[in-house]
């Protein structure tokens, strides 16, 4: 997966994600801000979540806190043309901001804005992967709920970065990688 992930992160770079007047710092692995009170998560981070995730040609994902757009364009770029990426995020201006970022680079990655009261996007559950980038200090059922059978969540959880794995009989399974990070909250 490493060799993919060079990959990806060579076709999608991150200063293409960031506003511009940040976008000198794109080389920096660090959290860079991308207004709206969030950040643009810093490469070791978003390398350490998408190992963990495993995203495949053909998958649908879910990226809940999608931000400025880098990282659903990466996972555009890790499930190919085949796949579908949902990017959802709560503040429109990040979204619209994203939409731009990516423009017509990838066709089967959208983005859309988080419904009020509604957590991720049921509308085009099940998803194979849900990355969430952001920490609810929970694992949420609404997002389990929207994660298909054999699929994978990759998420902060108070701190603690989580794998869970659904089975095909819909039981989840739970591992903490044993790394702690600093996310803003899911909201």
């Amino acid at each position: 997966m490493d060799t993919r992930l060079d990959d990806a992160f060579a076709a999608v770079p991150r200063e293409d994600f960031l506003p511009p007047d940040q976008r000198a710092f794109a080389h920096q692995d660090r959290p860079i801000p991308i207004g709206h009170r969030a950040t643009n998560s810093q490469p070791w981070t978003v390398r350490y979540m998408l190992r963990h995730l495993d995203a495949r040609p053909g998958h649908r994902v879910l990226d809940v806190g999608s931000g400025s757009g880098w990282t659903a364009g990466l996972l555009g770029w890790l499930v190919g043309p085949e796949g579908l990426v949902v990017g959802v995020e709560i503040v429109p201006e990040l979204v619209e901001m994203a939409r731009g970022h990516l423009g017509d680079r990838f066709g089967h990655v959208r983005f859309e804005v988080a419904r009020q009261r509604v957590l991720g996007w049921p509308d085009e559950a099940p998803y194979d992967r849900i990355l969430v980038s952001a920490d609810g200090r929970i694992v949420p059922d609404a997002l389990l709920d929207q994660l298909a059978p054999g699929g994978r969540m990759v998420l902060p959880v108070d701190g603690d970065m989580y794998v869970l794995d659904k089975d095909a009989e819909g039981v989840v399974s739970r591992r903490k990688t044993g790394d702690r990070f600093v996310f803003v909250p899911l909201r």
